[in-house]
């Protein structure tokens, strides 16, 4: 694996702990695609260092437990703004 991966790889992780950030606003900070960001956190990761990608993970999965939430709130956003 070339160095910049794997430091991009490595930032990428602890952006997501230190933020708490969805894999969406991740890919935005890093300018790349959410599925890069899947395949850095699931795969790539865990040959680097387990313990930064079970902390991720973790972050990831309570965003995706919490993504319809988001969503509905998003929407009422929304619909707010276009009737207040």
């Amino acid at each position: 694996m070339k160095d910049y991966m794997l430091k991009r790889i490595v930032e990428l992780a602890e952006y997501i702990i230190d933020s708490k950030a969805t894999v969406r606003a991740a890919a935005r900070k890093f300018g790349i695609s959410k599925s890069t960001v899947h395949k850095d956190v699931a795969d790539r990761l865990t040959r680097i260092s387990p313990s930064l990608a079970a902390a991720a993970k973790i972050i990831l999965e309570e965003n995706k437990q919490e993504r319809h939430i988001r969503g509905g709130l998003a929407t009422k956003h929304k619909y707010a703004s276009l009737h207040g």
